[in-house]
């Protein structure tokens, strides 16, 4: 299903320190092996079984071998104090992401001829590091059991994705932004720096590809597809036809366009000028597609589109993006809120996008005409919007984005979709986030964000943030929710 997103293979890189017992680091990497094989099965582990590394020769061998064996990221594993130089060059010359982890010591009796001294060469590797600027992924807590650092090598494997994900992107856009739409201003000189490649295109090279689809004979199939999905929420069967084709011709783009990437994702554009042309708006393909690991996002919102391919690799899951669009009613929140759920008022408020949103992640779905746009033009022109609300469950809200001075900065908050009925239209759901009102003051409009948010289904903070450090996003500018009592550098003390 997931065919556009990577998968993580981790070559595990036992170091040794010349003065020390090697046999430290060999027992104590294949216990650390066998410790993540148990709990986590072996598809995503590879030992290096050629050699500890002591030596520079040693670092080239085991990079020679781990890059035979498929690796895509590694962990420098330090069975005992382990040699500083050596070690840092495994994450200098490996091309993908490195984590360093160090084994704690196993038992009281046993500190003389057994004691590998871990716990120190880690300060020393950290320090190699930033010597040689060289990035890589430190856990919270590096030292630990066998069990426990195949814990934190497990938890490393999302990172790792959105890592590996972002150095073989490449984003494919159609048109500028909508007037009246610098909310998503879209500097792409950032973009170069993480690696991403990007592919801008006019609106009028997808109009000439869409009717190069006229009488696609795919169209039949994939119409059946849709009406399968839609079930009986299948209110505007005449215009599947029309989404079918704009589909494919998505589809063909990609596998024509994307080069020598291995993954993309679309910004793309829906009005003002698409539904009078195309005839219909995109937002069920945008749904179908980014439910297959496709990311799209609305109104070229570029930055948007790298936020969520980078949840949907961390999650493996659809993503969405909505916008942080408007407060719940006080007497909604009385209603179905207060005293049911532990929020007050100002920590909710609703997501909403017209229908981007999978219909996996919809309690229910039908397909409908975009009110919004149908204010102003022929409804039959705006059918194609996938309306519904979002299920209840945990969610982490996010963004990376480029300001317009071309800074990074980001913001990660997790909170849940109520089980709430919002009594509204398009895919919408009511959100939860603790302390929601200061967060949305002091980061949102402190940073100047746009309106649209990144929706990842389920808690990837931690995942979220160390991959945004990865990168290169200053930690003061990666945003959360901070908890009450906490004060934001901008927040007034007396308020």
């Amino acid at each position: 299903m997931f065919e556009n997103l990577p998968k993580v293979k981790v070559g595990v890189v036992a170091v040794s320190r010349d003065c020390f017992p090697e046999s430290l680091s060999v027992d104590r990497r294949k216990a650390l092996i066998k410790a993540y094989e148990d709990k986590y099965g072996t598809d995503d582990i590879y030992e290096c079984p050629v050699c500890i590394v002591e030596s520079e020769i040693h670092m080239v061998q085991a990079l020679e071998d781990v890059k035979k064996a498929g690796c895509n990221a590694i962990v420098v594993y330090l069975g005992n104090f382990g040699p500083e130089i050596s070690e840092t060059l495994l994450a200098k010359h490996f091309d993908g992401p490195a984590m360093f982890v160090a084994a704690a010591e196993e038992s009281g009796d046993n500190l003389v001829g057994g004691r590998g001294d871990a716990y120190c060469g880690m300060l020393n590797a950290s320090y190699n590091l930033k010597l040689r600027n060289i990035k890589a992924y430190i856990p919270e807590y590096p030292v630990g059991t066998a069990e426990e650092c195949a814990d934190m090598i497990h938890e490393f494997l999302p990172v790792a994705r959105g890592i590996v994900g972002l150095s073989d992107l490449k984003i494919i856009s159609f048109g500028p932004r909508p007037l009246n739409f610098l909310a998503c201003n879209a500097p792409i000189k950032q973009l170069y720096n993480l690696g991403v490649e990007i592919e801008e295109n006019s609106e009028l090279d997808l109009f000439e590809a869409f009717h190069k689809h006229d009488n696609d004979p795919r169209i039949p199939d994939v119409v059946k597809e849709m009406e399968s999905e839609l079930g009986e929420g299948n209110r505007k069967p005449e215009i599947l036809p029309k989404l079918a084709q704009y589909e494919l011709t998505l589809l063909d783009w990609i596998d024509e366009h994307k080069g020598y990437r291995k993954y993309v994702a679309i910004a793309g554009k829906c009005w003002p000028a698409f539904q009078t042309q195309f005839g219909f708006v995109p937002c069920y393909v945008n749904s179908r597609l980014t439910g297959r690991g496709i990311p799209v996002s609305c109104e070229v919102d570029i930055y948007g589109a790298l936020s969520e391919f980078i949840g949907a690799c961390v999650s493996q899951d659809a993503v969405t993006l909505l916008d942080i669009n408007n407060s719940v009613p006080a007497d909604m929140y009385e209603e179905s809120i207060k005293g049911k759920f532990e929020y007050t008022h100002n920590d909710t408020f609703m997501g909403f996008h017209c229908g981007n949103t999978c219909s996996r992640k919809l309690a229910a779905c039908s397909m409908k005409y975009q009110m919004i746009m149908a204010r102003n033009l022929p409804e039959e022109v705006t059918q194609g919007t996938l309306e519904g609300d979002i299920v209840p469950g945990d969610i982490t809200f996010y963004r990376l984005q480029s300001t317009a001075d071309c800074k990074l900065r980001a913001y990660i908050a997790q909170g849940e979709v109520l089980p709430v009925a919002t009594k509204s239209f398009g895919g919408i759901g009511i959100f939860a986030i603790p302390e929601m009102g200061r967060f949305y003051r002091h980061v949102l409009i402190e940073g100047n964000y746009p309106h649209h948010g990144a929706v990842a289904f389920g808690h990837f903070g931690k995942s979220l943030y160390e991959i945004f450090k990865y990168i290169g996003v200053p930690v003061e500018e990666i945003g959360y929710n901070q908890p009450k009592g906490v004060r934001y550098p901008t927040e007034n003390p007396f308020a």
